[in-house]
């Protein structure tokens, strides 16, 4: 099976806009630090890599916690999954939990605003 190249062209973009939304919460948020657009490239890589096969064994095991809390407790997940891109990728920082946490809000308000905008791109 081919991927067509209108697809791939689709990926490559939500993948840029991604990495730039990475480098505008970066910038935002003090405790997190990505070094230059190529980590931020590669950290949203990995996040994406993660957000895929990690998130949803993390889902179903903190499921009881996240309906408790409403919903709230994804950002606790989504915060973990930049801490584990951190950890992978040596020109991204998080440093601590909250800037993780907050991050991962941040970076979730960023790529809607940037999906919204570019919607006939993405």
């Amino acid at each position: 099976m081919r991927l067509s190249d209108t697809t791939l062209v689709h990926s490559l973009i939500i993948w840029l806009l991604n990495a730039a939304a990475l480098m505008v919460t970066a910038n935002v948020i003090k405790g997190m630090q990505v070094n230059g657009f190529v980590s931020a490239l590669l950290a949203s890589l990995v996040l994406a890599v993660a957000n895929h096969f990690l998130l949803p064994i993390l889902t179903f095991l903190t499921l009881p916690l996240t309906v408790v809390t409403l919903g709230i407790f994804w950002f606790v997940l989504y915060g973990a999954m930049l801490k584990i891109s951190a950890a992978v990728i040596p020109g991204f920082t998080i440093n601590g939990w909250l800037p993780a946490i907050i991050g991962s809000i941040v970076l979730t308000i960023i790529q809607w605003l940037f999906r919204t905008a570019f919607k006939t791109f993405a």
